[in-house]
């Protein structure tokens, strides 16, 4: 059974053999939770045949699906950024405390920052460092590691990433910094 809408066609019953690798890795690489993430693919598969009638066919089936399942990993960061734990964040800022000299806010000599060895494309080291960086990455509070796919990953607006994590837009550049930060000495204690 095909669904016909306005003369464009989308077919259901092939959507997971031809769409769901690409949705579970598109929002693995969002969401450190691999149960989550299958999840939302299912969620995505259910409110597309939902709103088939609305497909308007001036996208591809799977830019489609895409962009459902983008609103549907939006709206899990917003749940964690609305329950992020204050302990969590404490913890991630006392970690970073030692990154700067107080006296003249340089760095420290351990914390500076050192060359990460990737200026030659190598794609085996490439998807090397993507593990590292995604298991960096899985270390940070929720509502940051929202923040960082959203603008790096995702390449949002920050005005759209404050709007939809309900952030002002200092909070936001302090949380990138942050993360920058914690990600960078992460990477330089696993990837080096």
């Amino acid at each position: 059974m095909k669904f016909v809408t306005n003369m464009n066609q989308l077919d259901p019953h092939q959507w997971v053999q031809t769409h769901a690798d690409y949705l579970y890795s598109y929002v693995r690489a969002r969401i450190n939770d691999e149960e989550q993430a299958r999840d939302l693919v299912q969620e995505t598969f259910l409110a597309a045949l939902e709103k088939s009638k609305s497909f308007e066919g001036r996208s591809s089936e799977r830019t489609w699906l895409t962009a459902i399942l983008r609103n549907k990993i939006i709206d899990v960061y917003r749940k964690k950024s609305s329950k992020i734990v204050a302990a969590d964040v404490l913890q991630a800022e006392e970690e970073q405390s030692d990154f700067f000299n107080t006296e003249d806010g340089h760095w420290t000599n351990e914390r500076a920052p050192q060359p990460f060895g990737i200026d030659d494309y190598d794609p085996l080291a490439s998807k090397e460092f993507n593990q590292v960086l995604l298991k960096c990455m899985q270390k940070l509070p929720a509502l940051w590691m929202s923040v960082f796919t959203m603008k790096h990953i995702d390449e949002e607006a920050t005005d759209i990433i404050c709007a939809e994590l309900k952030l002002t837009a200092s909070n936001f550049w302090v949380i990138i910094h942050r993360t920058k930060l914690n990600l960078r000495a992460c990477l330089q204690k696993n990837w080096i």
